[in-house]
């Protein structure tokens, strides 16, 4: 079977496209897990890849889980509830894991269907913007199951607890509009601009020195859960060594000299 995320790069800026379109890129075996896992453990050892856009093959960004393993029970949704346990931590719980604790800011180009574990999948990402033609549901609920990969702390956090709890409990699908109206998206485009514009968005992102990228997604995924006061010892400690390389010594001198900044990840 081919590989499950085709990986490409465009200077500072890595592509993962979810390539499975014959299944809407649904995720159906442990390996399509390690695949994402082992990349994100790539970039976080790649100082100078700044950005990581994520979107998918064909018409769907993701489906979520494969609705035909789950009926047979095969695949990742084998075996009995205490080794589909073990399944879910071992398997798709460290795809959430590995992203967010990836320093690298990651911005997911919703092209199509973001459903039940796609739709958790789009949310692990620091930003995301979707074509006019996407969809999206935290749909759990209509199988039967819950939110098993994260999406119960990643939703609200984006969407705020009553739209949140909307979602969930209900299943029900959103629009683009709608999706961009709750603040799920930042940005609609049409669907044939989609790929163009997360570039331009990654570029820009990437333009600035990497050390400062990752540091800032750093204090910004820290601030979720801590008190003022830490943080802001955090802060200090981060700028302190922000101050201290290369990077912004250049950042700096560009300014003053109204000039285009060099940066080397230095």
């Amino acid at each position: 079977m081919a590989d499950f995320l085709l990986k490409t790069r465009d200077g500072p800026v890595a592509v993962w496209t979810l390539n499975r379109p014959e299944s809407r890129n649904a995720f159906s075996t442990p390996e399509d897990m390690f695949e994402i896992e082992d990349a994100c453990e790539e970039v976080r050892a790649d100082p100078s890849i700044h950005v990581v856009v994520l979107t998918g093959a064909g018409a769907s960004f993701c489906a979520g889980g494969d609705i035909k393993a789950m009926q047979n029970r095969t695949g990742i949704f084998e075996g009995s509830p205490y080794r589909l346990r073990n399944r879910y931590r071992d398997g798709i719980q460290r795809i959430p894991t590995a992203l967010y604790e990836l320093e690298t800011p990651v911005i997911a180009a919703v092209n199509g269907h973001a459903i039940g574990a796609g739709l958790d999948f789009a949310c692990m990402a620091d930003i995301r913007i979707a074509s006019t033609t996407a969809t999206f549901a935290e749909s759990f609920v209509k199988l039967g199951i819950v939110p098993g990969d994260g999406g119960a702390w990643l939703l609200p956090r984006i969407v705020g607890m009553p739209r949140a709890s909307h979602m969930a409990l209900t299943g029900d699908a959103l629009n683009a509009q709608t999706a961009l109206d709750w603040t799920l998206v930042t940005q609609l485009t049409a669907p044939e601009d989609l790929m163009s514009t997360a570039m331009a968005l990654a570029h820009r992102v990437a333009s600035s020195p990497g050390h400062a990228l990752r540091l800032t997604k750093r204090l910004l995924r820290e601030g979720q859960h801590m008190r003022l006061g830490p943080l802001l010892e955090l802060s200090a400690a981060y700028q302190a060594l922000a101050h201290h390389t290369n990077d912004h010594a250049e950042a700096v001198a560009a300014m003053i000299e109204k000039r285009p900044a060099v940066f080397t990840d230095s």
